[in-house]
């Protein structure tokens, strides 16, 4: 019997999701997070969990790991100390950027602090033309003895960028040569390993935080690698991807920045597969946990993959899903502002002490507080009775906060979710109406640990009708590992026009392109039936400075093929700028190739209608403060684990389980579908 497992380490909880492939059972454990040392958290997840089905770790098939260890040493800047290898006279384009300002009015804004400090970045004398002709050679005798200077600062990794680096690469080798000929210990990435694209202050900035974040990988994967052959793990690990997909552990090691949003994105792959088993392709995953909430727009089932993103004022240039972040979270501590306005977020209390209700000496109030107030979540414990909750003490801290503000205690716990709600309605409104998309149009897919306890409001908000709550909401990302592919992105960049005479240069890139993805597929042992491919072009109108992505049609490069590119490519401009310029040239930008390597995933099987009566899975009944009522109702309560195919439940309404808590607002009403995912209809 097949047995897999998908870990995902959070800030609080490290969440594992056990698919038995035999029977189809699906158990889902919570270990507390190990912020020191993440490894520690998993492999002792990974021993509870399977112990408590009886099972061993040998049992396991495949392993599957989303991780924040990345994300989390670029937010607190635990990278190492890095070096910088530039051209001559661009050392300082890391430092002045696009110089764009984080806020347009705001002259004060502080921009993050450059990964790599001035004294260690260095230019060296070599200069490509755009075309990769060699104006000046690279000066090896200088670039010698940078890497003495940097070997002599105790630089633990190094970046080399160079000016089209990326359209000939022999200066950015033989430069990776010299350095770890002086400096073999060094972690030394090349801008057109991690991304072989144009715009040159992106793509140095994705080399130097691919380098800061090297060796703090690498350690991880190690030790991980380590705590799992101990435990008797024997299945190939996998890491996930911010593309969604995942990859082995080596090349994870060799290229962190493709996994700064590792965790994020398996969320994203749970929720496009269960819509894809329920038939609503047209979903925006809302995705709370403790510090954070995610959101991410699937527009017929597919989500969009941007080719760059900005991580924590970071530019990265790399495949990865396109996921919104707001710091607004089950921690998020609220506060009176210097207007004396209450605020929620984004600064958190994290897994320790956490929220004041936890009785381990926080005295600031968070969004958990307020729902332990409001009695929405329960008054007495969490995690189905494992960790318990004292919500006098979460009511004290309330209360300090309504006398700041003038107002009652419950007034104050609701304001505080309302000011929550508030802005992850705004993030949703930035990857949805501000690109096009009537939220209205689309079903909310509520996970996390409080992704359902919010989810109602949130959807009244925005006015969407539809809420889905997936059967284990708590662990989605989890359950994400199980159920996505493997997957690697090759790019390369040549600017040209979509024209019928290019048909024969775009073929050639495109040969090319498929080479490095079969040998990717040979490395990572993918089958042949397993193979696919993806072509994408980014596209525009010829002097506009930004591309969009439109997938080309698989088969030979022919100019039916380009005219259908430049027919998406005006249909995909207007839907995000409501025109699109009829006359103007069309230019092609940067060329993508997508390989996906097919794997044996989880597979769900429907459960038989079982009748809309759910008196069966009612636990008892709970005074819940409803704003709708000025005052608190009486609540009955089901226990999601006892819900069955078919159950229907009318709101109000509370539904608790191991890891989430589930609110139907008056008038709501729920129904139980055949593979136990619960629908919320608003009225």
């Amino acid at each position: 019997m097949a047995l897999r497992i998908g870990i995902d380490s959070g800030g609080t909880f490290t969440d594992v999701c056990l698919f038995d492939d035999a029977t189809g059972e699906v158990a889902v454990w919570k270990v507390p997070s190990t912020p020191d040392d993440p490894s520690r958290a998993i492999a002792e997840g990974t021993r509870q969990g399977v112990e408590r089905i009886d099972r061993a770790p040998r049992d396991l098939a495949y392993f599957g790991h989303g991780t924040t260890v990345g994300t989390n040493a670029l937010i607190q800047h635990r990278g190492v100390r890095t070096g910088l290898v530039t051209t001559d006279g661009f050392r300082d384009l890391i430092e002045i950027g696009r110089q764009k300002r984080p806020d347009l009015y705001d002259l004060q804004a502080d921009k993050p602090p450059p990964l790599v400090t001035r004294d260690l970045r260095f230019g060296v004398a070599e200069r490509l033309r755009h075309d990769g002709s060699v104006e000046t050679p690279l000066d090896e005798s200088a670039m010698r003895a940078i890497a003495r200077r940097l070997k002599d600062a105790d630089v633990k990794a190094v970046a080399v960028g160079f000016l089209y680096g990326f359209v000939r690469p022999d200066h950015e080798n033989r430069a990776r040569a010299i350095l770890l000929e002086e400096i073999p210990d060094a972690f030394v990435t090349t801008s057109h390993e991690v991304a072989p694209e144009f715009r040159e202050y992106e793509r140095i900035s994705t080399a130097v935080v691919n380098a800061y974040l090297g060796p703090v990988m690498r350690g991880y994967i190690t030790r991980l690698a380590a705590r799992l052959r101990d435990l008797g793990v024997t299945a190939v690990p996998h890491l996930t991807q911010s593309n969604g997909g995942v990859i082995g552990f080596d090349m994870a090691a060799r290229l962190p920045v493709r996994t700064v949003l590792s965790g994020p994105s398996t969320g994203v792959v749970a929720a496009q597969a269960i819509g894809a088993m329920i038939g609503m392709r047209n979903l925006i995953t809302f995705d709370m946990g403790g510090t954070s909430t995610d959101v991410a727009l699937l527009r017929d089932g597919e989500a969009s993959v941007a080719s760059e993103a900005t991580v924590h004022g970071y530019p990265i240039k790399a495949p990865m899903l396109d996921i919104h972040t707001v710091g607004a979270g089950g921690g998020s501590i609220a506060h009176i502002d210097s207007g004396g306005l209450l605020k929620v977020g984004p600064r958190s209390c994290g897994a320790d002490p956490g929220p004041v209700c936890y009785d381990r000496g926080a005295t600031e109030p968070a969004t958990t507080d307020a729902n332990v107030v409001l009695q929405t979540l329960n008054p007495r414990f969490l995690l189905g009775g494992r960790m318990p909750i004292v919500q006098d003490k979460a009511r004290h801290a309330i209360g300090a906060l309504a006398e700041q503000l003038g107002l009652d205690v419950m007034s104050t716990a609701q304001g505080v979710i309302s000011v929550v709600t508030a802005n992850m309605a705004k993030a949703i409104r930035v990857i949805s109406v501000q690109r096009g998309h009537d939220p209205r149009d689309y079903a909310l897919v509520a996970f996390g640990g409080a992704g359902p306890l919010h989810a109602a409001r949130l959807a009244r908000e925005l006015e969407m009708k539809t809420i889905v709550v997936p059967r284990h909401p708590g662990i989605c990302c989890a359950l994400g590992l199980l159920l996505t592919d493997l997957r690697a992105d090759f790019a390369a960049t040549q600017l040209m026009l979509a024209e019928d005479g290019a048909t024969g240069r775009v073929a050639d890139i495109y040969a090319n392109l498929e080479l490095q993805a079969r040998a990717w597929f040979a490395e990572e042992h993918v089958a042949d039936k397993d193979q696919r491919l993806r072509r994408i072009v980014d596209m525009r109108y010829h002097g506009q400075n930004y591309e969009i992505p439109i997938d080309l049609a698989e088969g030979p490069v022919t100019s039916g093929s380009l005219g259908q590119l430049r027919v998406d490519f005006a249909e995909a401009h207007r839907r995000l700028y409501g025109y699109a310029a009829e006359e103007e040239p069309i230019q092609m930008v940067t060329f993508r190739v997508a390989a996906i390597g097919a794997v044996v995933k989880a597979a769900f099987r429907p459960e038989p209608d079982a009748g809309p009566d759910p008196s069966h899975a009612r636990i008892g009944e709970r005074e819940v403060w409803f704003p709708e009522a000025q005052g608190f109702i009486a609540c009955p309560v089901y226990d999601r684990d006892k819900l069955k195919a078919g159950n229907r439940i009318e709101g109000p309404a509370i539904v608790e389980q191991m890891d989430a808590t589930t609110v139907l607002l008056p008038g709501m009403r729920g129904r139980v579908e055949p593979y136990l995912n619960l629908i919320l209809e608003m009225p």
